[in-house]
């Protein structure tokens, strides 16, 4: 199948468009022209057959007493042989010859009429020769500014489109560039910003996942490394028992380590394979709620207080929930791995008209907001873990077209707050 020119069909369309709107506006302007002359030639008719019944009404006037008038364009006699209630025109071709004829009652009940004949051959004639010529020659130059504009504005109205569509067709993942939307109509600017989204995304995500597959090669590397060089050091000559047991018990903590690695790069597979799953409607007052519970149990070795806050009792919405439990269970695993013993954890849902806004707040020690916790193999402390946690709810929202953050808090006190932003679907819904 032939490839169709967007620019082509939309000046094709309009001009066929403009044409038979120029077309029509002709014929209505003829059609209108026409009923004026024919209506003023009727209106002079019925004004002289009143003048002759008026006329009338001071003798009677038979055929032998009235005297017919006829020329070239008026013919003037009385008639008998019809019936009629009212004046009547007709309108009627005799010989190459067109006329408009007016029955107008003298005497209803001796049957006299009095017949009006036109001729409206130069009527007719000038309509046709004059208006409908003239039309027709301007209706020329009028289609040729017609084609003309149409072309100039088909690539006006198009521009827009060929710019991002040039943009885009430029792109690939070592060259993303934002769409500028200064010269875009207002318009296009909801599709820009989402494009220009989606190829933040992409950067992000190239990016990450360079990261994470350099960050896989090495954190797999450097423990084999280790077994390698401490099973060669410890072949090289007998040793007691007690060394042998002491170079297994690494081995073993070397690949039990890079089992929860393993674990770890498996989880962001399952998490792009929830991208796809189908969202679900839930009350997420109520979901929160039970999760925080769960959470308690955690927290209770720690003794850290875990409280919930919300400002609205039920929230009726729609997830990808397996999504957001990734989000939510790393910002808790997280507070509660760097809080101290004996702190608290405040986890808050805020309910806007547009927005649902969810933060964990811990009491920490904080984070180097200049680094990008987000990126894969990022460690703070000398808390255990792999690295990926962050990363895999950066990838969770993303999915969910949410926005999450980690900042310090601001309230003077250590920690740090987790937020993650999501579309209130369901105020959405309503609107």
């Amino acid at each position: 199948m032939e490839a169709k020119s967007i620019y082509k069909q939309f000046y094709t369309k309009l001009i066929i468009a403009t044409s038979l709107f120029i077309i029509v506006l002709s014929f209505i302007f003829y059609e209108y022209t026409r009923s004026t002359v024919y209506g003023n030639i009727e209106k002079i008719m019925l004004q002289d057959a009143k003048e002759i019944y008026l006329a009338s009404l001071n003798k009677k006037l038979t055929k032998d007493n009235f005297n017919p008038i006829q020329n070239n364009n008026v013919t003037i006699d009385l008639i008998d042989n019809i019936k009629l209630s009212n004046y009547k025109f007709y309108t009627y071709e005799k010989e190459n010859n067109y006329y408009i004829k007016l029955i107008y009652p003298i005497n209803i009940k001796k049957k006299q009429y009095l017949r009006i004949i036109k001729n409206i051959n130069f009527e007719r004639n000038l309509l046709y020769s004059i208006i409908f010529k003239n039309l027709f020659i301007l209706a020329i130059p009028g289609f040729i500014l017609m084609l003309l504009y149409s072309l100039a504005v088909s690539k006006s109205l198009l521009k827009p489109i060929i710019q991002i569509n040039k943009k885009l067709s430029n792109m690939d993942e070592n060259s993303l560039t934002q769409i500028d939307k200064k010269d875009l109509p207002i318009e296009f600017h909801s599709l820009s910003d989402s494009i220009n989204s989606l190829t933040n995304r992409i950067e992000t995500y190239v990016k990450f996942k360079k990261e994470l597959f350099i960050g896989a090669a090495h954190e797999l590397k450097t423990p084999l490394a280790v077994m390698k060089l401490k099973n060669e050091v410890t072949l090289r000559k007998k040793r007691e028992v007690e060394a042998y047991e002491e170079t297994l018990k690494l081995t073993v903590k070397q690949i039990d380590d890079m089992n929860i690695m393993i674990s770890s790069i498996l989880d962001i597979g399952r998490a792009e394979g929830a991208q796809f799953e189908q969202t679900i409607d839930i009350d997420l007052v109520e979901y929160m709620k039970k999760k925080s519970n769960d959470y308690r149990m955690l927290s209770a070795q720690k003794n850290i207080i875990i409280t919930f806050f919300s400002n609205v009792n039920i929230l009726k919405t729609s997830l990808q929930i397996t999504l957001f439990n990734q989000i939510l269970q790393n910002f808790v695993q997280n507070a509660i791995k760097f809080t101290p013993n004996d702190k608290s954890i405040a986890i808050r849902l805020k309910k806007t008209k547009a927005k649902i806004v969810i933060t964990v707040t811990d009491e920490g020690l904080g984070i180097d907001e200049k680094v990008d916790v987000f990126a894969p193999f990022k460690r703070y402390g000398n808390q255990s873990g792999v690295g990926l946690g962050l990363f895999l709810a950066k990838n969770a929202a993303d999915a969910l077209r949410a926005r999450i953050s980690l900042k310090n808090r601001k309230d003077g006190k250590t920690g740090c707050v987790a937020k993650v932003v999501i579309n209130n679907t369901s105020d959405l819904a309503k609107s």
